[in-house]
């Protein structure tokens, strides 16, 4: 790691694309495990992986957020699977985004890879529910921000 920068290498704006989707209201956790899943894999491939999840046919492996997750098959080196499709479809548009903003730049998309993917918290939609005898409870919304950012293969 750089010192004091919190990076480790430098990001040479020559050779990546990056894009960003804010306050999105998909599952953090799903998030999570669809950016773990996707990031070293080509960009053509991860669409087609994500385009599988939303039809069903493939698996995201949950391996931090497992617990009482179901087994589901086809999953390699691990048992723990769900298809987050609400979220994949947001992920989804955000490397379609990338991938745009590489062509922009005058980048080769076919040997671009999903150099970091991340997501954060975002903010908290409040939001309250009536019960009886004039009490409420809460009913929050929890937003995520994800951020990918693709590198050409070679660099």
């Amino acid at each position: 790691m750089d010192a004091g920068t919190g990076t480790e290498t430098e990001i040479d704006p020559e050779t990546t694309a990056k894009a960003m989707a804010y306050e999105l209201h998909i599952s953090p956790k799903h998030a999570f495990e669809i950016c773990r899943a996707i990031k070293g894999k080509k960009v053509g491939d991860a669409e087609a992986y994500l385009e599988a999840v939303l039809e069903k046919h493939t698996a995201i492996p949950f391996k931090r957020h497992k617990k009482k997750v179901a087994h589901r098959k086809g999953l390699k080196k691990w048992y723990a699977g769900r298809y987050p499709v609400k979220a994949s479809a947001e992920i989804l548009k955000l490397i379609r985004n990338a991938k745009a903003n590489a062509e922009y730049k005058g980048l080769d998309t076919e040997i671009m890879r999903i150099w970091h993917a991340a997501t954060k918290k975002g903010r908290t939609i409040r939001g309250i529910m009536p019960r009886a005898f004039g009490r409420a409870t809460p009913k929050n919304t929890d937003t995520v921000t994800v951020e990918i950012m693709l590198r050409e293969e070679g660099s």
